[in-house]
């Protein structure tokens, strides 16, 4: 029996439906993935909380609510190539995996990505590919993509971004300052300066470290 479905049942219908997500397929796998897996043993009771929570590392899992919000901001339909920057936990990636058709996931910090595969392997996330490097690259190997998640505050977008992303491609990302951004959502037409900019709202993510973006 699983103790927490309850819990993720409340999380999605007060945390996340009511606050306006609406895609049942992101709303079925937030309620179906154990959130609990990806979270320290000390802060169990804490899982579905409407809130960031520490991994180690300096880094965090990102509020239920934010993972939605991004989620459904793909727009994905299950065919698709996303390239996440950030693997963190891999919470996120996880819930990707369900709704994608590939995954690929850069992490800086290499225990936090050996810690992440062992999850997600445990979860069956067979088609998540998990790399360690410094994700303000992307990673050009696979591209283009799909969609591009970004769970980490740049200053700017990227442009590696922009160029990893496909024509008619769409890339979530915290920009701003290193303490409060804004979730920016670029929608990439058939030509290659055509890019559409809408702003999702406001956020806080720890900061993306790299070439282009903060320095560590």
């Amino acid at each position: 029996m699983d103790k927490y479905k309850k819990q993720r049942a409340r999380m999605l219908e007060r945390q996340i439906r009511a606050r306006g997500v609406s895609d049942e397929r992101v709303l079925k796998v937030m309620e179906e993935i154990p959130r609990h897996f990806f979270v320290d043993e000390a802060l169990l009771d804490q899982a579905y909380n409407d809130n960031p929570l520490p991994i180690g590392e300096r880094q965090t899992i990102s509020q239920p609510y934010i993972v939605a919000l991004m989620t459904e901001a793909l727009e994905l339909t299950g065919s698709e190539k996303v390239l996440e920057i950030g693997t963190g936990s891999g919470y996120q990636t996880a819930v990707l995996s369900r709704l994608a058709d590939r995954v690929i996931s850069v992490e800086r910090i290499s225990s936090l990505a050996e810690k992440a595969r062992k999850i997600l392997e445990r979860l069956k996330c067979f088609n998540v590919l998990i790399a360690v490097s410094d994700g303000s690259f992307g990673w050009k190997d696979e591209a283009p993509y799909d969609a591009i998640i970004v769970t980490a505050g740049a200053p700017d977008i990227p442009r590696t971004y922009i160029e990893q992303l496909a024509r008619g491609g769409r890339l979530v990302i915290p920009v701003g300052g290193a303490h409060e951004q804004k979730l920016v959502r670029v929608v990439r037409g058939t030509l290659p300066d055509d890019l559409e900019y809408e702003d999702l709202g406001g956020c806080r993510f720890v900061n993306l470290i790299g070439e282009y973006g903060w320095k560590g």
